[in-house]
């Protein structure tokens, strides 16, 4: 018998807050329940008889009442929240045979995907038709989420366009592929995101127009950037400078700073910074870190410096303000450098205490040179205290220490940023100074300096600097207009409804009622111009052609291969592949003997891209996590282990059929048989393995378990059996 389940009040009754008033006369809460009850099902056209439980519970949202409806049964489950006109904004279907499946556990070998997404975007639409607003809200279906190992559904998601338009309203519809049921869905609704109506689709100006005043908002600065992480020449690119979002209201053609907005609605309602100083203790004692027993060893190696030399030549810097503080603790550290090279650092920290706070400062050195790597500091935030000196002299300070200790560097550095966030109760002022050349500047070699707005000492260092970098000419390059033209072209001018957010008045209910709650601003609909950026990474302009450049994209479909052209199982390999099934390299070499290691690394990579390896390149410890991998799918144990082994026909199916959880059965003598040509060669304790590989489709007229495999053999076997 179905049971109706007492209701729960909304969050602010439950506290205590009065609310006002959302109508002269309020319907009981069960008639308000089956009223919104049957809304749902004639919405969804549900029929609710194979359960046998119902629950109904409401909360109140700032701007509208939510209900949560639950049916339960021995089919399964059904939990959809609505609002009170019956507006769908979650719908959770879970029926009685659903299951979850772990991937990396022995049996778990993922299947290709199942059913047809063209199937499923007609299920996804029927469904969106019925819990959509016909005369106002329409959704354009994307390529599903779904094709990938191991999915049993398709998830579509995107905006939702009011009057054609794109808006900030989302959507997603889940839709299982077994049966193109919808599983799941949730939506943004007006009632419960924005104050007000929807503005109608006219405008009054165009998008043309538009773009030109959006085009005044950016703004592009000349840099040396390095364009490889190898790169030893430097070249000279328009960057973007960070600024605020505007938009060009659709209806009055007004420039709108939307970011300035954002932050006054967040005004209203409601360590020191050089770089590097957001380090801890703990980040010290990571991987590498020794032992008072190693770093008593280390300071016998040959021109190692021991803590209390380093302390000696630190403390002989008067900048660093070291009079007051003890040295706390001392750490060695072994980094291997590029080449193999192993340097040894040295952490120093040093603490003082007023009393009622404590001071550190730590210093990162070379413990055989005694360079300082970098300082941080971390002092309490004080609101009420006020920066012994101002910021030009602290910038003073930090100029001198530099032309005092990093002269040749310095000569060439010119300041390039800074903050100054003493009067939020900072501890320091931050100083970027950032390599010139030919008047230009090269971030990528700067040093941060943080001056301690008490004292005056160094309390933060950071620095990166080339030697080896040339640059390039500045002769030639395009003017800055024109650089800008570039960048503009790498947006569209595109129309949409944006969230606005607008102070709240008194003398409207609705917004009353949230000014009692302790809101001063909410969002409206806007109906506006805005820059869309195009497909693509974009990073700058090159100052030389005067080309919008972007980032190179990173292939997402899986590996490819240079040698499978007319080769008889290039199907299959390049349908594993589109998974991120396969090896991490050019070639496939389908006809190589297969070993154990590509036999572990082809499995290992149906587990994520993370386990994608080239057998032949691969280290040791990338090797030990694809063996992890297939020994927790059960296909080896650790003693099976064998990398250059060679692998026969029958070890693949073997090792296939365990991972894939078919190995307890196949191991059971004497209630097996098969039609293979070489049935007689097959011995029994393998003739399990046989007759499932023949039931699988994994081998076809001839078994031949006793022949040596290869990579395509192998991958054409796995492609069957991920078919399920």
């Amino acid at each position: 018998m179905k049971k109706l389940l007492a209701l729960l009040l909304s969050a602010a009754l439950l506290t205590g807050t009065a609310l006002p008033a959302l109508g002269a006369e309020e319907a009981s809460a069960d008639a308000k329940l089956a009223q919104v009850t049957q809304a749902v099902k004639e919405r969804l056209d549900l029929d609710t008889s194979g359960y046998d439980e119902f629950r109904g519970e409401s909360w109140q949202q700032e701007l509208a009442t939510v209900w949560q409806l639950d049916w339960s049964g021995e089919e399964g489950s059904l939990s959809v929240q609505a609002l009170e006109d019956g507006t769908i904004v979650s719908y959770v279907r879970s029926d009685g045979e659903d299951g979850i499946a772990v991937w990396g556990e022995s049996g778990s070998l993922p299947a290709f995907p199942q059913g047809d997404p063209e199937v499923a975007a007609a299920a996804a639409e029927a469904f969106l038709a019925k819990v959509l607003d016909p005369a106002l809200e329409t959704v354009r279906l994307e390529e599903p989420q779904g094709e990938r190992l191991g999915a049993d559904s398709y998830r579509f998601s995107g905006s939702i366009l009011l009057h054609g338009i794109p808006s900030p309203l989302s959507y997603s519809v889940t839709v299982r592929a077994t049966d193109n049921q919808v599983t799941r869905f949730s939506r943004d609704a007006l009632a419960t995101t924005c104050l007000g109506g929807v503005p109608g689709p006219e405008t009054a100006v165009t998008a043309a127009q538009a773009g030109e005043a959006l085009r005044g908002t950016l703004s592009l600065r000349l840099e040396y950037v390095l364009p490889e992480a190898d790169s030893t020449q430097a070249v000279l690119r328009y960057l973007p400078e960070r600024g605020h979002e505007y938009y060009v209201d659709a209806k009055t053609g007004e420039l709108v700073d939307l970011t300035a907005l954002e932050e006054k609605m967040y005004q209203a309602g409601g360590g020191d910074a050089a770089a590097g100083e957001s380090a801890t203790d703990e980040a010290l004692s990571n991987s590498g870190a020794l032992t008072e027993a190693e770093q008593e060893g280390i300071r016998k190696l040959e021109g190692v410096q021991a803590s209390d030399e380093l302390d000696t030549a630190l403390r002989a810097v008067p900048e660093y303000g070291l009079e007051d503080y003890t040295l706390a603790n001392s750490r060695y550290q072994l980094v291997e450098e590029d080449g193999g090279e192993e340097q040894v650092l040295c952490h120093l920290t040093y603490s003082r205490s007023d009393g009622e706070n404590v001071y550190r400062r730590t210093f990162t050195v070379d413990a055989r040179t005694g360079g300082v790597q970098s300082v941080w500091s971390s002092a309490p935030w004080d609101e009420e205290r006020t920066p012994a000196f101002p910021a030009e002299e602290a910038q003073a300070r930090a100029e001198a220490f530099l032309a005092a200790y990093y002269g040749d560097h310095a000569a060439h550095l010119a300041l390039y940023d800074t903050t100054d966030r003493t009067a939020e109760g900072a501890p320091s002022f931050t100083f970027t100074f950032t390599r010139q050349e030919n008047g230009i500047f090269f971030p990528e070699d700067s040093y941060t300096v943080g001056i301690d707005a008490a004292d005056g000492s160094v309390s933060g260092l950071n620095f990166q600097y080339h030697e080896d970098v040339t640059f390039q000419s500045p002769e030639g390059i395009v003017d800055a207009e024109a650089a800008l033209d570039a960048w503009m072209g790498t947006y569209e001018v595109a129309l949409s409804y944006l969230l606005v957010p607008r102070p709240l008045v008194e003398s409207d209910p609705t917004e009353a009622r949230l000014i009692q709650l302790g809101l001063t601003h909410f969002y409206g609909l806007e109906l506006g111009y805005g820059l869309e950026r195009r497909e693509g990474s974009w990073i700058g302009v090159d100052a030389k052609t005067g080309e919008a450049l972007q980032r190179e994209a990173t292939p997402a479909e899986g590996p490819s291969y240079d040698d499978l052209e007319g080769h008889w199982a290039q199907a299959e390999v390049e349908r594993l592949a589109r998974y991120g099934v396969g090896y991490a390299s050019a070639s496939f070499q389908p006809g190589r003997a297969l070993t154990q290691a590509d036999l572990v690394c082809l499995l290992a990579s149906t587990q994520g891209s993370w386990l994608l390896l080239d057998p032949e390149a691969a280290t040791e410890e990338e090797l030990d996590e694809a063996y992890a991998a297939v020994y927790r799918m059960g296909a080896l144990t650790r003693q099976e282990r064998q990398e250059d082994a060679l692998l026969t026909r029958s070890d693949v199916v073997r090792m296939l059929l365990d991972a894939a959880g078919y190995g307890r059965v196949a191991r059971l003598e004497g209630i097996f048989t098969c039609a293979f040509s070489d049935r007689a060669e097959i011995p029994d304790s393998e003739l399990g393995y046989a007759a499932l590989a023949q039931a699988l489709g994994l081998a076809q007229e001839t078994y031949a378990g006793a022949r040596t495999a290869t990579r395509a053999e192998a991958a054409v076997m796995l492609c069957r059996l991920l078919e399920g």
